[in-house]
């Protein structure tokens, strides 16, 4: 089969050939080519505009292709340029050139591989969808369990104030929430029916694009046929929720690489997910959280990457959009991957709770409820509290020594102030209980945040399993069409 030569006096050069071919990043769009290829003619067939009996051959091909390929039959060839010539190039061998030459009428290279993108990309939301389901039941649950425990939060790294671990775990639940409703609204923009855009001004065959929607399980049909082949900002889209989900992942790389150090010593890596060295035996490293970190850039890339072809070309298909997979996919196994393995860490990962409370008895993470207490019980205004105790703290820093209940009074009463109960108000597990308000990280608080979180969850599992539903009912559609046509061909 010549590869789309007939306008042309000569063969393609070699090179030309090599650099031109889109083969690499096809291979991952073949099932939904010969998908897309089965609906267009069904519907095709629907419409008279090729007799039924030419498409059942080319579907009973399709059908063969498809079998050949999970069998690891199917190759593709360079020389044909890209995916859909290799596939046209299969059915042709199959039924001869003049059925088969009737498969690509009223349709466009153009729309055909946007079809592939969002045929793919919409299954690959769904999948990365699921592993944050899974991942938000893991934090929740540990967020619930620990909800009691107390460990030093941060700011600009330094000791700030006492937080429960349960609050620590439930911010990455509510953080990796809205990478999941960035991803809800995502979808909706992707599953949009772009068959029949042709090569970018539609077609003068009466097609029905109703029809292939409905096969296809798409939600709506592309509004403009230019903008449907011409535009990829659901790409763009993609890889900017992407970039914002693994920035996500790497901060919490980034804390469990932190907090698994000798100098913080607050949680264990479980072996299986720890590596050694090759010269110092006594090492336990955190490599795959590094990996996480580092596998962040590259996503950002493909963001970049993306960005940059589509800035300055000209409204229509142009081969530069060849290039918006090429990073598309990969950084799609690095997102499902890293919450793989950041799902099974942090189910496992156990902490140090001894550790982590001594170290707040050491430091003045309870500095502020101190000047609250101050404020609350003894009428002082905030600023004027915040004076006493950064006094009290500088003090007692200079001499070596932390908060304690004894020199706290003694110093309270030199500046006539009476102070009771100093001991609970300075004690780290008393301050967090005291932490009520809404949000806050009081062990009550964060059993609500846990169950409102819940709930959210529980919505978008019903929506991820809605979708999941649909895909397949339109595979099932389509199947049962082409049984009808076969059988009545």
């Amino acid at each position: 089969m010549k590869c789309l030569r007939d306008r042309f006096g000569k063969s393609a050069d070699k090179e030309l050939i090599n650099f031109v071919n889109s083969i690499d990043v096809d291979r991952e769009m073949i099932l939904e080519d010969i998908w897309g290829n089965e609906v267009h003619v069904l519907m095709l067939a629907k419409c008279k505009i090729i007799r039924r009996e030419d498409a059942a051959k080319i579907l009973k091909a399709l059908r063969d292709l498809r079998s050949d390929f999970l069998r690891g039959e199917f190759s593709l060839s360079s020389e044909l340029e890209d995916v859909h010539m290799n596939i046209e190039n299969y059915v042709m061998k199959k039924v001869g050139r003049e059925v088969a030459g009737r498969m690509h009428t009223a349709r466009s290279r153009n729309d055909q591989v946007v079809l592939d993108i969002k045929l793919k990309l919409r299954n690959e939301i769904l999948q990365i969808f699921n592993l944050l389901l899974r991942f938000e039941d893991v934090l929740l649950e540990r967020a619930i369990n620990s909800s009691n425990i107390v460990m030093p939060g941060y700011t600009h790294l330094q000791h700030a104030q006492p937080i429960t671990l349960g609050l620590w775990f439930s911010a990455y639940a509510t953080m990796l929430l809205r990478d999941m409703e960035r991803l809800n609204s995502l979808y909706d923009r992707i599953n949009i029916n772009p068959l029949g855009s042709c090569a970018l001004a539609g077609t003068s065959f009466e097609i029905d694009r109703e029809y292939t929607t409905r096969l296809l399980g798409f939600d709506s049909i592309s509004e403009n046929s230019l903008d449907s082949v011409a535009s990829r900002d659901f790409i763009i889209e993609t890889m900017s929720c992407l970039s914002i989900l693994m920035s996500n992942l790497s901060r919490l790389a980034e804390d469990i690489i932190l907090y698994s150090t000798s100098e913080f010593k607050f949680l264990e890596i479980p072996d299986e997910f720890a590596t050694g060295s090759s010269v110092m035996p006594q090492k336990k490293n955190p490599d795959f959280a590094e990996l996480i970190r580092a596998r962040t850039g590259f996503v950002y890339g493909a963001l970049f990457q993306i960005l940059t072809v589509m800035k300055g070309i000209p409204i229509g298909y142009n081969r530069d959009l060849q290039e918006d997979r090429v990073m598309l996919w990969s950084s799609i196994r690095v997102v499902k991957n890293s919450l793989k393995i950041l799902c099974k860490v942090i189910k496992r990962v156990e902490f140090n709770e001894e550790r982590m409370l001594n170290l707040l008895h050491e430091n003045f993470s309870t500095a502020t409820e101190l000047a609250n207490y101050l404020v609350r019980e003894k009428g002082i205004n905030f600023r004027d509290a915040y004076s006493i105790v950064g006094e009290i703290v500088r003090k007692l820093s200079s001499k070596g020594s932390t908060f304690e209940s004894k020199k706290l009074e003694e110093i309270l009463r030199e500046k006539g102030i009476s102070a009771e109960n100093i001991d609970d108000i300075i004690s780290p597990e008393k301050c967090v209980l005291r932490s009520r308000s809404y949000g806050g990280t009081s062990p009550r608080e964060v059993k609500k945040i846990v169950n409102r979180t819940k709930k959210k969850v529980s919505r978008f599992k019903r929506i991820s399993e809605e979708r999941r539903m649909r895909i397949e009912n339109a595979m099932k559609l389509t199947r049962s069409e082409i049984n009808r046509v076969m059988k009545s061909a």
